[in-house]
């Protein structure tokens, strides 16, 4: 079993976000083994009024399983900011992201966080990491999140999965997003992530992308927000991160009843090339 290191606050962002900019030698994938824990972790009521406007979420009592994904996501940077990482989360592509709600979490309770990553495993473009995070209150674990990121380039034990992504039929929109330059600022202000790809124009050409692109994580809960009103209070939600969207920039939405609940996808403006991929199961 892995070790614990317990945080009593959480890490700031700028300090580790500046050693994941430092490239790795390495040609191996690994990561720490032990678990980050924040324990008793107050949620904003302004900051996530603030995220329900820039991500479309209506601001209530309960809240977004995306909105604990943010939370949980500075121990994500502190962890592969750790020396023992190779791996590093600025370069690296985030390509799924797995969340269960096991409840609905009120804006009021305290969450206790834990994230650890599993042992990378291969991939035919490199290694993939995952970031298994939890969150509790009173000892009841009431959110689970995985976050996959591709370390292009990098080994990583095992046979890569070969059995690709389902098809994608397009389709017409049901929805178009137009997305100004500024929202990579704005979702960087409510979400706290740092990475300069989504808000600067030179940092975007040096990681090979004409123009800043919007988080991923904005795409995820902008998608998810358009089905707020059919939501159960507890369910599970994967995103496949397929192409990235330029800012500024037009998407179109569209989506279907599936399995008892949702197929999505945010697409190219006609409708032919998909930017995300989700699922939505009670």
């Amino acid at each position: 079993m892995s070790d614990t290191v317990t945080l009593d606050a959480p890490p700031g962002m700028g300090a580790s976000f500046a050693r994941a900019l430092i490239p790795s030698r390495a040609s191996d994938a690994s990561v720490p083994s032990h678990e980050v824990v924040l324990s008793g972790l107050s949620q904003d009521r302004h900051r996530l009024a603030d995220y329900a406007r820039v991500t479309g979420f209506t601001l209530r009592d309960h809240v977004p399983p995306t909105w604990i994904h943010v939370l949980a996501f500075p121990l994500h940077v502190h962890l592969l900011a750790d020396p023992k990482a190779t791996v590093r989360l600025v370069g690296a592509v985030h390509v799924t992201n797995a969340m269960r709600l096991h409840r609905p979490v009120g804006v009021d309770e305290p969450l206790d966080l834990a994230v650890r990553a599993a042992a990378p495993r291969a991939h035919r473009r490199g290694a993939l990491v995952d970031l298994i995070a939890r969150a509790e209150v009173a000892g009841e674990t009431v959110w689970e999140g995985t976050s996959t990121y591709l370390a292009t380039g990098m080994r990583a034990p095992g046979t890569p999965d070969e059995s690709g992504r389902p098809h994608f039929e397009a389709g017409p929109a049901q929805g178009i997003w137009r997305l100004p330059a500024t929202l990579g600022r704005d979702y960087r202000r409510v979400s706290g992530d740092p990475n300069p790809i989504h808000t600067s124009r030179v940092a975007a050409k040096a990681f090979g992308f004409a123009r800043p692109i919007i988080h991923g994580m904005w795409t995820h809960a902008r998608a998810l927000a358009a089905l707020e009103q059919r939501l159960p209070g507890a369910y599970a939600v994967e995103v496949d991160f397929v192409k990235p969207v330029l800012l500024p920039g037009t998407v179109a939405f569209r989506a279907a009843d599936a399995a008892g609940g949702w197929d999505a996808d945010v697409t190219t403006r006609d409708g032919t090339k998909p930017h995300l991929r989700m699922r939505v199961r009670p």
